[in-house]
């Protein structure tokens, strides 16, 4: 699962994608290029889990980030830029929200503008895609008329007519089978989407990031279908980056934070996908496994190898927190808290699961 970036000019993008990868880019890539990255999904539970088990190893879940160069109607003309958005499955939209006059920036800091802004080309962008569509298909309905080359049209209308009205195709509702039909176009306004605000260093962070939603009129948007908003300060994150971690525990208590704006994008982006973690623990290792959201045990189980999806009995579940107030296994099974599940069981956030298979 990958994770666009996008963005205006001057709005701490690419910065927000080095410090969430860490990565280090060389100072003569080229502006069209774009970059990928791994994030560690920060997991208190898979750290108290380790600390029962003092395993061998201890392997958090991740998400990719895909870092593309700022983005404008000009950008979305170009085949690598457009290939490189489309295949990633979910989007940040980073919107500069500070004041810093070394900084240049068109006009008064305005977010709410930019996500508009930013919508349009992106809508104007499937439109084209739409129409080019419709005119193949209407020229195939003149030579055969078939339910599914009907089916298709239909849809494809109803989303032309969505985007007619500025209304993104993330919040069109669709039955399965019709999303499943406009999976092959990767449509870019049908993404899910995250509004990140990079908003200035002060020393009331702690209050301005809670704030920061409200005060730049993001609530309305960030409560549509497949959307959601948060805040960071990327000169924050910057100095967060290094430092060891009880340096930036202690910097960010000086703010009044638990955690940093990161690890929230990060968890946040992570739900955005529609993707939940099951663990895995024992001596050896215990481990995060990413799985979409309503999947089934033997799912679960394909997510660690295929082998044992292929060859799934049954499951011993349990909830992290119950394992760790048992205090092993062994209690959880002699208190009834260790269960079996079967095929049909759908897995939960936070389920630590044993997998028995035949193979």
């Amino acid at each position: 699962m990958k994770t666009g970036i996008i963005g205006l000019p001057q709005v701490g993008k690419t910065s927000l994608f080095k410090i969430l990868t860490k990565a280090r880019l060389e100072e003569h890539s080229h502006s069209r290029d774009a970059h990928l990255g791994m994030a560690r999904v920060p997991d208190e539970r898979l750290e108290k889990l380790s600390a029962l088990y003092s395993p061998k190893k201890t392997t958090f879940a991740t998400v990719e980030y895909v870092d593309v160069a700022a983005i404008g109607q000009e950008a979305l003309k170009e085949t690598t830029f457009l290939s490189s958005l489309r295949q990633v499955d979910a989007l940040i939209h980073v919107l500069r929200a500070f004041e810093d006059d070394s900084i240049p920036h068109v006009g008064p800091i305005d977010p709410l503008r930019d996500i508009k802004s930013v919508e349009f080309d992106l809508m104007l962008s499937d439109l084209t895609q739409i129409e080019k569509r419709l005119e193949r298909l209407e020229k195939d309905l003149k030579k055969m008329r078939t339910a599914d080359l009907e089916r298709e049209h239909a849809l494809l209308l109803r989303s032309k007519e969505a985007l007619e009205k500025e209304q993104p195709l993330r919040e069109l509702e669709m039955t399965p089978e019709e999303k499943k039909l406009l999976k092959g176009f990767t449509f870019l306004s049908q993404k899910p989407i995250l509004y990140a605000l990079n908003i200035g260093e002060s020393i009331t962070l702690g209050d301005d990031l809670e704030a920061a939603v409200s005060r730049f009129n993001l609530e309305e948007v960030a409560k549509r279908p497949n959307a959601g908003a948060t805040a960071i300060c990327g000169k924050v994150e910057a100095e967060l980056a290094e430092m060891d971690e009880e340096e930036a525990a202690e910097f960010l208590g000086s703010y009044g934070l638990t955690d940093s704006g990161l690890e929230r994008l990060i968890r946040k982006s992570y739900t955005l996908l529609g993707l939940i973690s099951f663990f895995t623990a024992g001596e050896d290792e215990c481990r995060a496994w990413t799985i979409p959201v309503g999947s089934k045990a033997p799912q679960a189980a394909g997510a660690i190898h295929t082998d044992l999806e292929h060859h799934f009995i049954r499951a011993e579940t349990i909830r992290w927190d119950k394992l760790l107030e048992a205090g092993s296994e062994a209690a959880a099974r002699s208190k009834g808290t260790l269960r079996l599940e079967g095929k049909e069981y759908i897995v939960h956030d936070g389920d630590v699961l044993n997998i028995r298979h035949s193979g």
